[in-house]
């Protein structure tokens, strides 16, 4: 699967580079200085580099959480996300990262610890309040898991901290880790779903809504909490009746007892971001929709940006309190 792995000088003797790099003995193994030697520069292909991404280990040094954007969350006071990895093993075609990176290698920061330490500080100075952490905003959370290790390390670390929450955002079924242990109380395992008809268009390399229905079947029978994520709303012709059929198929076997929340979020990306995407995918049908600008975003129409909003909310709602719900308003 992966070629040529890079690694930061700084770095080769870490237990988790060098762990990883024993599971890739065929490899092109190259030495740098640091990842941005690699990732950054501007005369490169992401969408040449897409077919077969080589890995990057890197150490980050700073930034190791974000406040969330206003009107990004799930209820709590205070909302963070952080990021492991750079880019994902899927290859959506509404996906921002390709508009947002340079390259479409994947950078794998190694040293956990200190993400976990900032973390911590964080929780340990807001005892009083619920915090959220997200995982998966600048990759999948779960999709390169057997690699990574990475929700085998965090669930344990976010268990022993009482106020602190843990998202994880997939399109994975990449779930070993999770079913192998007991169920984390504060942590949601948020799977995005799209109707069929639309994700074997868009979703390239993902798995089907089929084999995701499994994951998050499986996952409840466990006693996992479940967030569902209807993000982003895609349209075409027929849009209402595809994510109709879609509400039914998954509310059908979702035990509201085990479902942690639902999000819906309009199609958006940043305009710098739409025209490097567009200019990689020109014949792509998705950015012929009736798309506009609009303050430095770009999104469908307005009026029919909330036709779908509007008409997805009052289905959803049929299946779940309105407790539940989380609109994303970004």
């Amino acid at each position: 699967m992966i070629e040529t792995i890079y690694i930061e000088e700084n770095i080769q003797q870490h237990p988790r580079a060098k762990d990883i790099l024993t599971r890739f003995p065929a490899a092109r193994n190259i030495i740098c200085g640091r990842y941005g030697e690699v990732f950054n520069p501007k005369a490169q292909n992401f969408r040449l580099q897409k077919q077969k991404p080589a890995l990057i280990l890197a150490e980050k040094y700073k930034n190791f959480t974000l406040e969330t954007p206003k009107g990004y969350g799930l209820g709590a006071d205070r909302n963070y996300y952080f990021s492991h990895m750079l880019n994902c093993l899927y290859d959506c075609r509404y996906c921002f990262l390709q508009g947002m990176y340079q390259s479409a290698n994947y950078v794998l920061f190694v040293n956990y610890e200190d993400f976990q330490d900032e973390i911590r500080r964080i929780c340990n100075h807001f005892p009083a309040d619920n915090i959220h952490f997200f995982s998966g905003y600048d990759c999948d959370s779960l999709a390169l898991e057997p690699v990574t290790g990475f929700a085998g390390q965090f669930l344990p670390f976010f268990g022993s901290i009482p106020n602190a929450w843990l998202e994880l955002r997939t399109k994975s079924t990449q779930i070993r880790s999770l079913t192998h242990r007991e169920p984390l109380t504060r942590c949601i395992v948020a799977f995005s779903l799209t109707p069929s008809e639309i994700a074997t268009k868009v979703e390239d390399k993902a798995p089907p809504l089929e084999r995701r229905l499994a994951a998050i079947k499986k996952l409840q029978q466990q006693g996992w909490q479940l967030g569902l994520r209807f993000d982003p709303l895609i349209y075409q012709t027929g849009y209402q009746q595809q994510y109709q059929q879609l509400f039914e198929q998954v509310f059908a076997m979702i035990d509201l007892k085990q479902l942690h929340s639902v999000s819906l979020g309009a199609f958006r990306l940043p305009e710098t971001y739409y025209k490097k995407i567009h200019k990689l995918y020109p014949d792509e049908k998705l950015f012929a929709s009736p798309l506009e600008y609009q303050n430095g975003m770009v999104s469908y129409q307005k009026e029919l940006e909330q036709q779908m909003m509007q008409y997805c909310t009052e289905q959803v709602l049929n299946y779940i309190p309105s407790s539940k719900f989380f609109p994303c308003t970004v």
